[in-house]
């Protein structure tokens, strides 16, 4: 019998077929017993309202809006919604990542997974690349999988989340989108190398048919490399990961849109690699500067034992030849975030998600 958790909050109506084991191979197992596809779907008015029981001792949600960016934009087709999102994993939250001005009350799961979903919940998106997911086969898959989502995961081979007491399995990259909207038509799951060597990191692209339109796309998650001092280590990753996708998207014929966590600030080479790749791609936050070439100031915002870190390390590149932003969320603004940054009670990661809207170029024979 699998374990069904705690049933003391309203979450639990729609949390009840999935599980709470500590083990992925048990996860996956009582996975095979439940068969997702007959699992009920879930309304996400329900969800959203059963994750905001459980945080009512919680400040309410920071208000962002989005930024027109395509002014009188036409388009025959719905907009392409895409969020970005490092999660944070719980076992390097609780664990490993040392927030020393977030109380470890903020930290606890129950809540914090609620905070992702209402985050999740109220942008609405439709594809959602995540990295550091280590409660995807608890929580992500059984859950979105029920809103609709077709959802992939690929961990790392050596996740750090293994060597923390009582975790909940390997961490990595997932990609979710709408059944609905798009239709799968290759999928990749992408192990990087570098100098040659197979590394920790990884990536998932898929072309998908836009079900509205009939255009194909690739979608592209990933999560490079951390630390200072590994910089020529992630434009080796980054380097690999563009010469998959150009053969992905056979030399970018196909629209790009990569989402990520590069762990690299504009000023690095890997950085450069995707603004010069011969995709054409450029990084839809850009467009948020007065200038439309300038990166937010960040992306991240945290306090650890060495001091204060804020950098700009997430990003949403797309083909700019081949699609449009027609929109993109606003930043956490310093004074949202307060003086002891992220996570916190009011939000549930030390990275900011990125929201874009997306709309096909009119002319789908234009060239590079």
């Amino acid at each position: 019998v699998c374990s069904m958790g705690n049933s003391t909050s309203r979450l639990y109506s729609a949390l009840a077929k999935t599980l709470t084991s500590s083990a992925v191979s048990q996860h996956q197992n009582c996975l095979e017993q439940l068969d997702l596809a007959q699992l009920d779907p879930i309304d996400p008015k329900d969800l959203l309202e059963e994750c905001q029981i459980v945080l009512q001792k919680r400040p309410p949600r920071f208000q962002r809006d989005f930024v027109e960016l395509k002014k009188n934009a036409t388009s025959n087709h719905r907009p392409i919604r895409v969020m970005q999102w490092n999660i944070l994993a719980q076992a390097l939250g609780e664990g490993k990542d040392n927030f020393v001005q977030c109380p470890m009350e903020a930290l606890k799961w129950e809540e914090r997974k609620c905070l992702i979903l209402e985050e999740i919940l109220a942008y609405k998106p439709d594809i959602l690349c995540l990295q550091e997911v280590d409660h995807y086969f608890d929580t992500f898959e059984p859950l979105l999988s029920r809103l609709g989502y077709q959802c992939t995961f690929f961990p790392k081979p050596w996740s750090p989340c293994l060597d923390v007491e009582k975790n909940n399995g390997p961490d990595g990259c997932a990609l979710f989108f709408l059944k609905d909207r798009f239709e799968l038509i290759n999928s990749a799951n992408i192990r990087l190398t570098a100098m040659k060597l197979k590394t920790n990191q990884v990536a998932i692209a898929q072309t998908l048919k836009c079900n509205e339109t009939g255009r194909l796309f690739c979608i592209a998650v990933t999560h490079l490399k951390a630390r200072t001092g590994w910089e020529r280590f992630r434009s080796a990753q980054g380097c690999d990961l563009l010469q998959n996708l150009k053969s992905i998207t056979q030399g970018a014929k196909i629209p790009l849109i990569i989402c990520g966590d590069f762990n690299a600030e504009p000023t690095e080479e890997v950085y450069r690699e995707f603004s010069n790749s011969s995709l054409n791609l450029n990084s839809a936050y850009k467009l948020l500067s007065p200038d439309g070439q300038s990166e937010p100031p960040y992306t991240t915002w945290k306090i650890r034992p060495s001091g204060e870190c804020r950098h700009t390390l997430d990003y949403i590149w797309y083909s700019q030849h081949a699609l449009n932003v027609n929109s993109a969320l606003g930043l956490l603004t310093e004074e949202q975030i307060g003086p002891n940054r992220l996570p916190s009670f009011n939000y549930p990661s030390d990275h900011l998600s990125l929201v874009c809207d997306f709309s096909f170029n009119q002319d789908p024979d234009r060239l590079l």
